[in-house]
């Protein structure tokens, strides 16, 4: 059966490339290995679907450290305010919440899924699903020919991989793309899990004293073997049995794998400042202070409301106090530990989970290869590429969705409106 444009994959790039190539008038195909459509989408957000971030343009790319500029030429035709725009003509309205994340109002992520796909179907586009793809393979010159595993063949003039990445592989994301962008001759750079929790084999961690321990407004610093600050975000954080996890520690993570691998080491340092508005200075006087006007409490009581008692106490036995002992029998010394302890807890971590327990996959097809106003291959000609599949990652917080989006609308805008 012929077509004029089959897109693979019908995660958030791949329903948007099918949507915007049928608005063109053509005959489209969207193929899915899957049940159901969008359903990496149907989870995101905790099953609210982030659908993007309002934040300006600047902002959204600098959220998307990895290779983000790439994305300046895709942006300047169709960004996250369009996003907004294009739901809320889909009758899909949305809902601003902190730091920018946009969720549809009824909280429902498959009521996105939902009307992308109704779109589609509206435009009478064709939609295959429990269909896996086997091959997909084309001459110069000549139309591409989609091989499914149960070998049916499908011919197209134009093709838009969108089959994400490596990550969340329940949803359907297993790298199946990679061969495909391989065999047409495109490199795919080192992949690499990012948005993941760390692992770390320090006593604490192994013996599981903080574990389930929350700890909010953190600044967590990954540093490179130098003693050099590599990043570092301010957000909450938790401790598991096998390491670090929550929003500062999935930011940072991307950090933590490419310090290991570009340094040869086995661990890198990650520390915690849990007070991160006051300086070292200001902590050691303000527990001086405390030691003198409550002298007669005991430790543990008058530092109480500091820290979440757990770490509080954790903390104390790091500087060697008993937090039985009065407060006015604290030494300075001790207080100045204490203090240092509270601006920079250090961990040694020495990796994250794997790939398929990360939110987002780093490395993917070579951006160097990609044409970024139309995400067309430099290589082969009416071959696009959008979504994770590409060597783009951001952080959590709809920053990823919109690239996926993004460069799905203009991945299927170009395939369509060349063929003629």
């Amino acid at each position: 059966m012929k077509f004029d444009v089959i897109v693979i994959g019908g995660g958030p790039s791949g329903l948007m490339a099918s949507i915007a190539a049928a608005e063109k008038g053509k005959r489209i195909l969207l193929v899915d290995k899957g049940n159901k459509l969008g359903r990496k989408l149907a989870i995101s957000g905790g099953g609210r679907c982030n659908v993007t971030n309002s934040l300006p343009v600047e902002e959204v790319i600098k959220h998307i450290p990895g290779n983000g500029k790439f994305l300046y030429g895709a942006f300047s035709q169709f960004n996250n305010q369009d996003i907004i725009e294009f739901f809320n003509k889909l009758g899909v309205k949305l809902k601003e919440e902190d730091h920018g994340r946009m969720f549809p109002v009824n909280n429902d992520a498959q009521s996105v899924v939902d009307a992308l796909t109704n779109r589609f179907l509206e435009l009478k586009g064709t939609i295959l699903t429990d269909s896996p793809v086997k091959d997909v393979h084309s001459k110069e010159g000549h139309p591409f020919y989609v091989l499914l595993q149960y070998n049916q063949v499908f011919e197209a003039k134009a093709v838009v991989i969108a089959v994400g990445g490596k990550s969340v592989p329940q949803t359907g994301s297993t790298g199946d793309g990679y061969k495909w962008a391989k065999k047409a001759g495109h490199t795919i750079t080192d992949l690499f899990p990012t948005e993941v929790p760390m692992t770390s084999n320090e006593w604490f961690i192994r013996n599981k004293v903080l574990q389930g321990l929350s700890l909010q407004d953190v600044a967590v610093t990954v540093w490179n073997p130098k003693g050099k600050a590599l990043i570092s975000h301010r957000m909450d954080m938790i401790f598991t049995h096998f390491g670090l996890s929550g929003p500062a520690i999935l930011r940072c993570s991307q950090f933590v794998v490419q310090a290991i691998k570009k340094f040869e080491v086995e661990e890198v340092i990650v520390s915690i400042d849990v007070c991160p508005d006051k300086k070292e200075e200001q902590l050691f006087q303000k527990l001086h202070s405390i030691t003198k006007d409550d002298g007669k409490k005991s430790v543990k009581n008058g530092f109480r409301g500091i820290l979440p008692e757990r770490f509080l106490l954790f903390l104390l036995e790091r500087a060697t106090i008993d937090a039985d002992q009065l407060c006015n029998s604290v030494s300075q010394e001790k207080l100045r530990t204490l203090a240092k302890l509270m601006k920079r807890f250090e961990i040694a971590v020495n990796g994250t989970l794997p790939i398929e327990k990360a939110f987002v996959t780093g490395g993917g097809v070579s951006i160097k290869e990609i044409d970024p106003k139309t995400m067309g291959s430099k290589l082969v000609p009416n071959l696009y590429f959008c979504g994770e599949i590409l060597d783009i990652h951001g952080y959590t917080g709809g920053y990823n969705i919109t690239a996926a989006m993004v460069t799905g609308r203009i991945a299927g805008m170009n395939a369509g409106q060349t063929i003629r």
